[in-house]
């Protein structure tokens, strides 16, 4: 998204949406011309519509996409079985800042966790473990960019945008995908 475009929070634009349920709850996700640009967890399906029309106030909002369902039906597949590929072309909005911060996210691997402090450090500006901790929460796009890979100093569970058990289950999924590959 370009830094006007992000600016007008996508005025004029069309995102097309699905929503289905997981092992996780509901689970809703959303796509702009551009790519995925949500993927939201929760346990009730009209409070993540609501989420989705708060994160973007001026775009055109169409439900139930059949095509989109494909696409939920691959996220879920992704969530039960975490060593499938998730390779989706993603539309992520945010600032530079927090973009740089997302794509560090993205190449952690799978049953793996890193700190806030890690990535801070990996991208040379150990002073913001804060904001990286921020851009994290800024995240709307649930495992398609793994912040619930990212943890406290010493490897304590910390907030997560759909909450520390969805965090939680998602590392245990990992880790036992992880476990079975070796």
């Amino acid at each position: 998204m370009t830094p006007s475009h992000y600016r007008t929070d996508g005025a004029a634009t069309e995102i097309r949406f699905a929503i289905d349920e997981c092992s996780l709850g509901s689970i809703l996700a959303a796509q702009s011309g551009r790519g995925i640009c949500a993927i939201l967890l929760g346990d009730d399906p009209e409070k993540l519509v609501c989420d989705l029309q708060d994160s973007f106030p001026r775009t055109n909002l169409i439900g139930d996409d059949t095509e989109l369902k494909q696409l939920v039906i691959k996220v879920v597949g992704f969530i039960e079985a975490p060593d499938t590929d998730l390779d989706l072309s993603l539309d992520m909005r945010g600032t530079a800042f927090q973009q740089r911060i997302w794509q560090s996210l993205r190449e952690i691997p799978v049953g793996q966790t890193v700190s806030y402090t890690d990535i801070a450090r990996h991208l040379g500006i150990p002073q913001s473990v804060r904001a990286v901790a921020r851009a994290c929460a800024a995240n709307k796009l649930a495992v398609a960019i793994p912040c619930h890979r990212v943890v406290r100093q010493g490897g304590a569970l910390a907030g997560y945008r759909w909450g520390v058990e969805r965090k939680r289950a998602l590392l245990e999924k990992e880790a036992n995908t992880a476990k079975a590959r070796l």
